[in-house]
């Protein structure tokens, strides 16, 4: 299963790509001369990046790929994160389906996944089915989470981190660089229609 660096790669591609939905998102948006943080969504981005490392958290609960790594948990997201977006006046639809995508793209990187320890793949679709599902394509590689500070682990992991960024950080390049021009074009739409209306 890939690490919490490719899964956090994961969610800030669901953050950003969400950017790209039409609708209310003016507030994503930061004049080009601030900071990388405001330019790159703020804190809801880090929230994203943190959603999609959060399902292994359960490695403490000895749990791990089964209820967190589910569709259930994807909902449950989603409706905590639509309750905080009510709470901080932001769009709710929009913000729970940020981060219920965010949280998805653990679930997805999993899937396509090697995985040498059985019971082989995640339990996708619990509560609906306790079966545990697996693509088979091996896109990412293993990591080592026993023994994790041996020198063959950290070797292993931090190979695994490469091939992750290597294979994740082209299509975060390209949302970055339409995200960057579509929200550059908000401010003076907003301003046209603004001006319309008087």
């Amino acid at each position: 299963m890939p690490s919490s660096v490719g899964h956090a790669l994961g969610g800030v591609a669901a953050a950003w790509a969400a950017d790209l939905v039409p609708g209310d998102r003016a507030w994503r948006t930061a004049p080009p001369g601030t900071s990388w943080y405001r330019r790159a969504g703020n804190g809801l981005t880090v929230v994203c990046a943190a959603l999609a490392a959060a399902p292994d958290l359960d490695l403490l609960l000895h749990t791990h790929r089964s209820y967190s790594h589910s569709v259930g948990a994807v909902v449950l997201a989603g409706l905590v994160a639509a309750a905080a977006a009510a709470r901080y006046q932001r769009p709710i639809a929009r913000v729970a389906l940020m981060c219920a995508a965010a949280y998805a793209t653990h679930l997805l990187l999993d899937w396509m996944s090697a995985d040498t320890l059985p019971p082989y793949g995640l339990q996708l679709w619990w509560p609906f089915s306790s079966g545990w599902f697996i693509s088979g394509w091996d896109l990412f590689r293993q990591t080592e989470r026993r023994h994790f500070l041996s020198a063959a682990s950290i070797a292993k992991n931090l190979l695994a981190m490469l091939q992750e960024v290597a294979i994740l950080a082209p299509p975060l390049v390209v949302l970055w660089l339409v995200r960057v021009k579509a929200l550059a074009r908000l401010p003076s739409e907003v301003a046209r229609r603004d001006h319309a209306a008087k």
